[in-house]
C-alpha cells in the first residue's frame, strides 16, 4: 500500500489515512480526502490519527453501493463514523457531516469541562452570596 492509497502523505490532517476498497477512482478518493481534511484542519484540535475505509459494492442492484467506516483518534478521544450512500459525493458529504458533528461535540465537551463553576465559599470561592 502506497501513501497515495492511504492519504498518509497529507500534512494537514496528520496521519489520517483514507483507504479505498473496490472500484473507486482517484477523483472520488481525492474528494473524500478533502472532506475529511476539512473537518480535521480546525485550529485548536489535538493531533488526529486513524483511518477511514471507503468501499464501493460491485453489485449493480445495490441501492447504496458506497460505504464508509472510520475510526479516528483525536487527542484522547476516539471518533467512530459510518455512512452509506448512493454516490461518492453524497458519501463524502454525509461522512463530513457526521465527523464534524462528533468533533464539535468532543470539542464542546472539553471546553465546558474547563469552565467549572466557582468553588463554594467554604473552599475559598467568592463569599458575596453569604454576606447579603
Amino acid at each position: 500500500m502506497t501513501p497515495r492509497d492511504t492519504g498518509a502523505d497529507s500534512p494537514v490532517a496528520g496521519p489520517v489515512g483514507v483507504r479505498a476498497e473496490g472500484d473507486v477512482d482517484e477523483q472520488e478518493l481525492a474528494y473524500i480526502r478533502a472532506k475529511v481534511r476539512a473537518v480535521l484542519d480546525r485550529p485548536g484540535l489535538p493531533p488526529a490519527m486513524g483511518e477511514v475505509r471507503i468501499s464501493r459494492a460491485s453489485a449493480h442492484h445495490a441501492g447504496q453501493p458506497w460505504t464508509a467506516g472510520g475510526e479516528i483518534r483525536v487527542g484522547r478521544d476516539v471518533v467512530v463514523v459510518h455512512a452509506r450512500e448512493a454516490s461518492a459525493h453524497e458519501l463524502a458529504d454525509r461522512l463530513q457531516d457526521r465527523l464534524r458533528a462528533q468533533v464539535e461535540r468532543m470539542a464542546h465537551r472539553e471546553d465546558s469541562a474547563r469552565k467549572a463553576a466557582d468553588p463554594p465559599p467554604w473552599r475559598g470561592g467568592p463569599a458575596d452570596a453569604q454576606q447579603g
